[in-house]
């Protein structure tokens, strides 16, 4: 990865303050991509074997629902994480994920990733530091959407 890729990089909200030993090594893990609008990066079930951190763009979270309709769960942005099923066995998404516009992102090798922060539990310790927040944050999105969802069956009954 050039330096000019390496210093975008650094400076995404989610690595902002990241060693620069650290940020290096992460470089080297990834590749700065485009994606065309309303390309599938992955559906529920599959192999989570990468993941993203939006460069520009859009990228929808989305969940299978009975009937074979998709739920919208959360629409994501600039600075935001793309894929956290990578980080826990079995590595299988939990969503699908669909761009919802020209899409630039960071996508890493998410094995590769792994195998760095067992390298290097300094590296480890962040990485799953910041993931944890992004967990959280995509939990209290699917509640917020789930209990909408509910309200609105609720009321049409």
């Amino acid at each position: 990865m050039a330096e000019q890729d390496k210093a975008v990089l650094g400076a995404q909200p989610f690595l902002r303050g990241l060693s620069d030993q650290h940020l290096t090594r992460l470089a080297t893990l990834c590749k700065h991509i485009a994606v065309p609008a309303r390309h599938r990066l992955f559906e529920e079930g599959a192999t989570a074997d990468r993941f993203w951190l939006i460069d520009a763009g859009q990228v929808k979270l989305d969940a299978m629902v009975p009937g074979g309709s998709r739920l919208t769960i959360e629409t994501l942005g600039r600075g935001e994480i793309v894929g956290l099923s990578w980080m826990m066995p079995p590595y299988q998404w939990g969503f699908g994920a669909i761009t919802t516009q020209p899409t630039q992102a960071f996508e890493f090798d998410a094995r590769a990733v792994r195998d760095a922060c067992d390298e290097d539990p300094a590296l480890g310790y962040e990485i799953s530091r910041r993931f944890s927040v992004a967990v959280v944050r995509r939990l209290q999105a699917t509640r917020a959407r789930l209990l909408d969802t509910s309200a609105r069956s609720e009321l049409a009954l």
